[in-house]
């Protein structure tokens, strides 16, 4: 299969419950449901580039475990190649995720063998990356993974993307130059730069960190307040479209996704940041993290309320 958007990255099982509010801590809650769900940040954004109109390989590890089959089930799907996800001995990653009544989410990972995706894993499937137009990679597999992964990338003159998340402290310094695209959100942003973000203007300030450090273009997502786009030059914000929120799981995942895939259909930045803009406001509006990312019909019929 000719792929042209490879992500490398972690396929979690998604074990979601519903409450009116997030718990404190020591308190216990009656949840309203719950449901297990695929996810993983590296599969999420396989799914959102495959529904949105790009060809796409997984490189991920899934556990020999029931958990494990359903998360390549999902995968081929939606016509996923899975060539590259490999079966290993152990559990597969799980996530478990609360979410309040306003939308807001409270999650925990644990890796399992996403674990095992090492860099001898990478270089395994090769011939995938060298297929790609477009590579992606997160921070759910091991940080020695995706630097390999992104020098490789760059090696190869791929367009390579990088979704830093989740972040908590600043990147390998030798990362940035391999990365055309770094995709952050707030948290993501301040945790990297060292700066607050919670502004257009302070998002100005840390992309301009970020570019000093050696990153291509950056993008950060603002969530409702839309996203800004830096490239060393200028800045562009771009308004977030209007929908009534219902579960924020994977709406940056469906961003990140749906940007890959316009990119690798010719479209130009700013037109495939609107696209992804436009499929991440429609996967807010339903449940869950894979079921709720919308197909390339979806965006193309979405018109602004």
């Amino acid at each position: 299969m000719s792929a042209k958007v490879v992500v490398i990255g972690s396929l979690n099982m998604d074990l979601v419950t519903r409450a009116s509010r997030l718990p404190r801590g020591g308190e216990t809650l009656i949840g309203e449901s719950f449901a297990t769900v695929s996810g993983g940040k590296g599969a999420n954004q396989a799914v959102a580039a495959a529904r949105l109109g790009a060809q796409v390989s997984m490189v991920g590890c899934v556990g020999n475990d029931a958990y494990g089959v359903e998360l390549r089930e999902a995968l081929l799907a939606d016509r996923i190649d899975c060539q590259a996800v490999s079966t290993v001995d152990g559990a597969s990653g799980v996530a478990l995720i609360v979410v309040d009544d306003n939308s807001q989410n409270a999650i925990v990972i644990v890796a399992g063998v996403n674990g095992a995706l090492t860099p001898e894993v990478i270089d395994r499937f090769d011939a995938v990356l060298q297929a790609a137009e477009v590579i992606i990679c997160q921070l759910e597999v091991p940080d020695a993974t995706v630097g390999h992964a992104l020098k490789r990338g760059r090696e190869l003159g791929k367009t390579v993307i990088l979704n830093p998340a989740p972040a908590s402290r600043p990147l390998p310094a030798d990362w940035y130059a391999a990365i055309d695209y770094l995709i952050p959100n707030e948290s993501e942003a301040s945790a990297l730069s060292g700066l607050p973000v919670d502004s257009l203007a302070t998002a100005e300030a840390a992309a301009t960190r970020l570019i000093a450090m050696g990153a291509g273009k950056v993008i950060i997502t603002l969530g409702a307040q839309g996203s800004l786009f830096a490239n060393g030059k200028s800045f562009e914000h771009f308004p977030a479209p209007k929908v009534k929120a219902v579960d924020t799981t994977a709406a940056g995942d469906t961003f990140v996704g749906g940007f890959a895939a316009a990119l690798a259909a010719g479209k130009n930045e700013g037109d495939a940041i609107r696209f992804g803009q436009v499929a991440a406001a429609l996967s807010v509006t339903r449940a869950g993290a894979q079921p709720s990312i919308p197909d390339l019909s979806d965006v193309q019929a979405f018109k602004t309320p």
